[in-house]
């Protein structure tokens, strides 16, 4: 997975508003001020703002309670400053598509942050499916073969995908799931604060 950086900022109140202008998935950075509020009840303000906004700590405080603070409060993962770029790649993959599982906590099958909201929660996983591989490019005989079922079927699903989208066409709905950041390889909108 692709992440395109659209903003970046010093300032906690300017990162607020360029996750409302912006449409972010997900925050990199310093949530928390010197001598101000903590990382953790900064991030509890940024997700009571955007419920669906994924938040990674980058920050020079190793302290245990700032660290579990902010955990706490919701974000993903608490990254020192000093990490090699690397291992913030590999935490930003993570969060992003889980791979690696560690003791300690439970997982349980979470909205993976390309999935768009509103329309596609109505979406069934087949339909989801299907409408990525219409946005790829592939015929209907081509996804009743790759899917195992008839054409008629995969007929019947992009009905039910149209209808719920309010569109149209497969044009329409392919570019509907571009949008949204159903596509493989599609870029994901971050601000670095």
């Amino acid at each position: 997975m692709q992440f395109e950086a659209v903003g970046k900022t010093t300032s906690f109140d300017e990162a607020v508003s360029l996750i409302a202008e912006l449409k972010t998935a997900l925050v990199i950075g310093e949530v928390a001020e010197s001598g101000g509020e903590s990382s953790g009840s900064r991030v509890v303000s940024l997700r009571e703002r955007f419920p669906n906004l994924q938040v990674i700590v980058l920050s020079l405080v190793d302290d245990a309670a700032e660290i579990n603070a902010a955990l706490s409060a919701g974000a993903l993962a608490y990254v020192l400053k000093t990490a090699h770029p690397d291992d913030l790649a590999a935490v930003v993959r993570q969060v992003t598509e889980h791979s690696i599982y560690l003791p300690g906590r439970r997982f349980e099958t979470a909205r993976r942050p390309s999935q768009p909201l509103g329309e596609a929660e109505e979406l069934t996983q087949r339909e989801l499916e299907i409408l990525r591989l219409v946005a790829e490019g592939h015929s209907n005989s081509e996804l009743a073969k790759m899917l195992w079922v008839t054409e008629q079927t995969v007929k019947f699903h992009l009905s039910n995908i149209y209808r719920k989208l309010n569109v149209s066409n497969r044009t329409e709905a392919s570019r509907w799931a571009q949008l949204h950041g159903l596509l493989p390889g599609e870029a994901q909108r971050v601000v670095v604060a």
